[in-house]
């Protein structure tokens, strides 16, 4: 609501790094580390040091595995260089440094986490409990092999994590802090913040289009390769991973499932009530709860009367029954009824007969007389039936012999040659299936667990099956390469970075354009001379109607005029700002023409909300400042060359370690 609000919140890293912790000790156990070293300064093997406890370079190696594999779980296409590029390692530090301050604070006053405590913990996890809802040791155990963690670890950072509970809960969350929770947060503070949310905005938007500036000279080598090491990341390719697989499916197996004579004739003799000559009635049913009533309904229809008529003037609807046999109309019936239905003639009417449920009217609408089937008439059913069971069995039989096989850890060859199966190899793919060295080339959604099985295993880790269809298809895979992370060569794709050159080149001319037609408004030019002294031919300028803040911030995130529209609401009345437009498309400029004030007094709703809003900011402020405090009074180093050299190696550029 309060996007103002949430700008000053979150202005500071260590106020998402604050929250993270809060967050982290609510829902799981992934708060700290066992740490090594008491030396109290850095060293080579240190990323950091709080007080006198060394941050290891493996510790946090492995933090971050884990931060990019539960950011995957909400977003599967992040890769390992987004996730350096966007600030991942820097934050992950951040929160290992504040769980270790936090940790020696605790200890420093004394504070113990009992052991009958932290087994009560992870005995109630959710992720631990079985489907009998108890605790269940094999989850467990999974959940420590996938981690790559010990249970004295998984122990240790429970008991951080409660630790830190009881010290920064009391400090977030405490009503008895004077001014701080929702509900203690006066009207006269939360009735400004509230009302912008009614405040109204109106203006002018112009815009300077890249394009708009030119292309310039075609740039030259040394242009183009300054531009292409400045801009590594963009032009590097992710980890991707290359498996060996053979594929088993039923057409490959159809020739061991075709049916013998023997079995076709077994299976005749076996089901030849199915192939039996037999009779099917369409019959009408009435089931009537009085029997003189009954009698009378009996007596219209044999009179001529059709019985759905006869059945809806008696208040009653008929029962149709289509092509039903004697045995099955016996079951919804009774013997008597069948029998009775069975032997009359077509258009006779049978009863009324005494039913459990009162008495029962029929008509037979229709008989049809089906002859017996021979065996070779049968046998186009008998083929099919028998081979979809025959390979089903071949299949399963022969996904547990190999299943079999790689627990006794029969290599990818051996799997091959003892099931004559034909091996193959695919190109290095990202983990999305795809392969970048081909734009044309698409993921193959059957394919995803054979690519999931080689980003999930290790070069001496054993051969996995992999699903692949619906139909029971699976493959034999085992990783064969893994490609590291690493920059395309210039050579490669010297016309792209040349392409991104030009772009990038006219983007900051047309932010220099836009710079200075922003200063000639805020000196009182009107925005469109402004724009018209730039001797550009750009689109004409846009009126913003008044529009409220809550109005603004429904756009959504990926409409274009998102961006300016929230823009005016950080603006003063009568001034212009810049905005970049997304995809280097060129360069907004927002001119705020006047604002409408809001009044929320009447609205309560809006006040409470804000009231909130106010009190969880007040409360992630008394968190970050404690933390802080704690981090002073510990001290903090960090090693810069060690934390460089873990980036660079997550993103495959290499490092000095």
């Amino acid at each position: 609501m309060l996007t103002l609000i949430r700008r000053i919140t979150f202005s500071k890293v260590g106020v998402v790094i604050t929250m993270a912790i809060l967050v982290l000790i609510a829902i799981s156990f992934g708060i700290g580390g066992n740490f090594t070293g008491m030396g109290g300064g850095l060293t080579g093997d240190s990323v950091a040091t709080v007080g006198k406890e060394d941050i290891t370079v493996s510790e946090l190696r492995r933090r971050t595995d884990v931060e990019l594999q539960n950011i995957r779980q909400q977003q599967p296409t992040v890769d390992v260089v987004q996730f350096v590029n966007s600030g991942g390692v820097e934050n992950t530090l951040e929160g290992i440094i504040n769980s270790t301050a936090l940790a020696q604070f605790a200890n420093l006053q004394g504070m113990v986490a009992s052991k009958q405590l932290v087994d009560g913990r992870i005995a109630s996890a959710p992720d631990f409990k079985g489907v009998d809802g108890k605790f269940s040791q094999t989850l467990y155990d999974q959940f420590l092999a996938t981690g790559h963690m010990s249970d004295r670890q998984i122990h240790d950072q429970v008991a951080l994590s409660a630790l830190t509970q009881h010290i920064i809960m009391p400090t977030a969350g405490n009503p008895q802090i004077p001014g701080f929770g929702a509900s203690q947060v006066p009207t006269g503070v939360v009735l400004p913040y509230a009302s912008l949310e009614l405040e109204k905005r109106g203006g002018l938007l112009g815009f300077i289009p890249t394009p708009a500036v030119g292309k310039g000279a075609p740039p030259t080598d040394a242009e183009i390769a300054a531009f292409y090491k400045r801009n590594l990341a963009r032009y590097t390719v992710p980890e991707r991973r290359s498996v060996r697989y053979a594929l088993v499916t039923p057409d490959m197996l159809k020739a061991a499932a075709t049916p013998t004579e023997a079995e076709i004739a077994a299976a005749y003799q076996k089901g030849r009530a199915l192939y039996a000559a037999t009779e099917k009635r369409d019959l009408a049913q009435v089931v009537v709860a009085d029997q003189a009533a009954a009698t009378a309904l009996a007596a219209k229809v044999k009179a001529g009367a059709p019985i759905a008529d006869a059945a809806r003037a008696a208040g009653l609807e008929a029962n149709a029954l289509q092509a039903v046999d004697k045995a099955a109309f016996a079951k919804q019936s009774s013997p008597e009824i069948a029998n009775a239905a069975f032997s009359a003639a077509k258009g006779a009417v049978v009863g009324p007969i005494r039913t459990g449920l009162g008495y029962a009217v029929l008509k037979v609408e229709g008989i049809q007389q089906i002859p017996a089937k021979s065996l070779e008439q049968a046998r186009p059913e008998l083929v099919k039936t028998l081979t979809t069971e025959k390979l089903q069995l071949v299949l399963t039989d022969l996904h547990d012999k190999i299943d079999d096989a790689i627990a006794h850890h029969a290599t990818f060859d051996e799997l091959i040659r003892d099931n004559k199966l034909a091996a193959a190899v695919s190109p290095p793919l990202l983990k999305t299936g795809t392969n970048p060295d081909d734009p044309a080339s698409k993921a193959d959604p059957a394919f995803a667990q054979a690519v999931a099985a080689g980003f999930g295993s290790e070069m001496e880790d054993d051969p996995q099956i992999a699903p692949m269809g619906p139909d029971g298809s699976f493959a034999v895979v085992k990783l064969a390469r893994v490609v590291p992370a690493a920059a395309r060569p210039l050579a490669q794709i010297r016309e792209t970075v040349a392409q991104d050159f030009i772009i990038d080149r006219a983007q900051r001319a047309s932010r220099q354009v836009a710079i200075e037609v922003t200063a000639r408004i805020n000196k009182g030019m009107p925005i469109a001379q402004a724009l018209a002294e730039t001797k550009l031919q750009l689109p004409p300028i846009n009126p913003i109607s008044d529009i409220e803040r809550g109005r603004a911030n429904a756009v959504p995130e990926t409409d274009p005029r998102r961006a300016p529209l929230m823009l005016l609401f950080s603006m003063k009345a009568k001034s212009a700002k810049m905005l970049e437009a997304p995809g280097k498309a060129g360069w907004f400029v927002v001119y705020l023409d006047h604002v409408q004030p809001g009044n929320a007094g009447s609205v309560p709703q809006l006040l409470e909300q804000a009231r909130s809003e106010l009190g969880q900011a007040t409360a992630r402020e008394y968190a970050l400042q404690f933390s802080e405090a704690v981090r002073r009074q510990l001290g903090v180093k960090k090693n810069a060359k060690a934390i460089a050299d873990v980036k660079a190696g997550l993103t495959g550029r290499g490092g000095s370690n």
